[in-house]
């Protein structure tokens, strides 16, 4: 059964991540463009740094031309945003990059876009479900990838110019080029490791690189820029005097950064000091988008200026569509992703790496600067989160218990409503709240919980975890 969770396909290596699977998933998605009018039509494909991705991406283009397609495929390592622009650019109804974006090395997997470089919804991937589960492995088509070249039928490039000068039209460069920065930048072994470096050395940025070699193992660690695998950038970012410590993951859509004091500020700042700072610095108006695991400050920015935050399910495509539909100016989720209108409906790691540092260059604060000054305005609100992995045989007994029984712990704060869209949310009535859903990607629990203080947030997800008895 191949399912897709909230971030794509991902399976482990050689259990579920196949050559036979992989294809299956590449024809049914052919036969799906087939229905919708797209026969023939030319589709971007990408890969990561991860153990078989190349592979993988060879096997999806033989498929896609032994459909009739006309596989573009981006000839080396890339970053998935890059892939998402390039779909956006050429006009292309559909595209795919293999990865697992920040999932352990075990795992590899596919994302697919749709027309304008948009995380395709639940919709599509379940209708391309329903095509997989017509076939059988040897109705599968394909054209040897070479013969395909050959032909002209399979094309190679590197859009690689294309969407860097995207990015450098849509930031202060002469700003930049005037601050003078100094910039650590982690990109954990993937594949941002060009693309946020030329941008930033453009902009005259002093850039000091680090685990920058390819790694299909990330160096013993998952390749997502949380706090625990960023010690070394914020030892590194004191040390040397740098203004800003910049990290992204493994497919460099999402981002991690360090401040200057080598304090490490989790994606929930990141989205909201973005936000303030399109605002009120650079005079941007316009709604923001959060999933129902954010921070809630940005609806306290957003009210300041007479805008309104919107809350989605987990899943960037719901962030994107409902960017879409609301022309929200900023769209962010706690896992790092974030997305800025005028640039790809997606998140996009190196594009908000180089906005940050532009809010350094334009405002002349620093990072810690401009969070005392949100904190001092909007007040502060602590955020935790934990991903508690459990037994499978228990799956069905917690989703019975969480979402039939509806079980909720007892908590000492009045309780204002408690959602359960996706998952269960339960909102306080002093503002606070704590969210408790499946992952769509791995089989964990994850529970995040926001409140005054981090021991209130904490609590919360301590009821949760006795009750269910994680």
């Amino acid at each position: 059964m191949i399912k897709f969770g909230t971030g794509g396909w991902r399976e482990i290596i050689a259990d579920g991540f196949t050559k036979e699977n992989i294809r299956l998933l590449t024809a049914g998605l052919c036969k799906l463009l087939e229905q919708e009018g797209h026969g023939g039509a030319e589709i971007c494909l990408g890969y990561d740094r991860r153990f078989l991705s190349k592979e993988a991406m060879f096997w999806a283009a033989e498929v896609l031309a032994g459909y009739g397609f006309r596989p573009y495929v981006i000839n080396r390592s890339s970053p998935t945003p890059l892939i998402m622009f390039t779909v956006k650019d050429r006009g292309l109804p559909c595209g795919l990059a293999v990865t697992a974006s920040h999932n352990p090395a075990i795992y590899n997997g596919i994302k697919i876009f749709t027309a304008g470089g948009r995380d395709a919804d639940q919709t599509v991937t379940k209708q391309i479900e329903e095509q997989i589960a017509r076939l059988t492995p040897e109705q599968v088509l394909s054209i040897p990838y070479e013969q395909g070249r050959a032909a002209g039928l399979i094309t190679e490039g590197y859009p690689f110019n294309e969407y860097i000068d995207s990015i450098l039209a849509l930031i202060d460069v002469d700003a930049i080029k005037r601050a003078r920065l100094r910039i650590a930048f982690d990109p954990m072994y993937g594949v941002s490791h060009v693309s946020l470096r030329t941008i930033l050395m453009t902009c005259r940025c002093d850039v000091d690189v680090i685990h920058e070699n390819h790694d299909t193992l990330f160096g013993g660690r998952m390749p997502a820029p949380d706090e625990q695998a960023l010690k070394y950038l914020a030892g590194y970012t004191v040390d040397n005097h740098c203004h800003l410590g910049i990290a992204t993951d493994g497919d460099a859509d999402r981002l991690g950064v360090i401040d200057e004091n080598g304090r490490y500020l989790d994606a929930n700042t990141l989205v909201v000091l973005l936000y303030y700072y399109l605002l009120k610095y650079k005079g941007w108006r316009g709604d923001c988008v959060r999933n129902n695991s954010t921070s809630h400050l940005l609806d306290r920015v957003a009210a300041s200026f007479g805008q309104k935050c919107h809350e989605v399910n987990v899943g960037f495509k719901h962030i994107s569509a409902k960017m879409a539909e609301t022309g929200a100016i900023i769209g962010g989720e706690s896992s790092g992703g974030m997305a800025v209108r005028g640039h790809i409906p997606g998140k996009d790691g190196i594009y908000a790496a180089a906005l940050l540092v532009e809010m350094l260059a334009v405002t002349g604060k620093s990072v810690s600067e401009l969070y005392r000054e949100v904190v001092e305005i909007y007040g502060e609100l602590r955020y935790a989160e934990v991903s508690l992995a459990f037994d499978p045989t228990r799956r069905e007994e917690l989703k019975r218990r969480i979402y039939e029984e509806r079980q909720v712990p007892g908590f000492v704060v009045p309780i204002d409503r408690i959602r359960y869209d996706d998952g269960c949310k339960v909102y306080f009535a002093d503002g606070s709240w704590v969210v408790c859903r499946f992952s769509g990607t791995e089989p964990v629990l994850r529970i995040a919980a926001e409140g005054a203080t981090a021991d209130w947030a904490k609590a919360y997800i301590d009821r949760w975890r006795e009750l269910l008895a994680l």
